[in-house]
């Protein structure tokens, strides 16, 4: 099973300012990443919290053989998700809908990003499809 876990506010999609996440949904995210993995015979679980704690107890249940990540927020301060991800020993992606490198300053470091296998920023939904390729070959060999 491929986990994708979605950090804080991703939630609100469709909600956030449109000129920087556009005007989907989070639902209809589920929907695409859902619609991809079944046409390509992926077996995915999609987990959100907003819950720092919440995230870091599912990356330690261990029970998936990937992950694909959006950390949200977390991924410029959370040393504690970024110490539950080292911990994960599988393939692991972090990905980002907006470039993160051309935004404010202070989005411009991960923390996180050290524990992941790559990082995909700034093409939106297509990051995850992306990510989901990639992880695909990666425990397919």
């Amino acid at each position: 099973m491929i986990l994708i876990i979605n950090g804080p506010n991703i939630n609100m999609l469709g909600k956030r300012p449109k000129d920087i996440y556009g005007t989907v949904s989070y639902d209809e995210l589920e929907k695409i990443i859902n619609d991809y993995a079944e046409k390509n015979s992926l077996d995915v679980k999609i987990f959100q919290s907003n819950s720092e704690g919440e995230i870091i107890d599912r990356i330690q249940r261990l029970d998936y053989k990937a992950l694909i990540i959006n950390p949200g927020a977390y991924t410029h301060y959370s040393y504690a998700i970024r110490d539950a991800l080292e911990i994960a020993t599988v393939p692991k992606i972090e990905v980002h809908l907006t470039n993160i490198l051309a935004r404010e300053d202070f989005r411009h470091r991960s923390v996180t990003a050290a524990c992941c296998s790559g990082v995909i920023s700034g093409f939106g939904f297509d990051g995850y499809i992306l990510a989901l390729n990639y992880i695909n070959k990666m425990i397919s060999k």
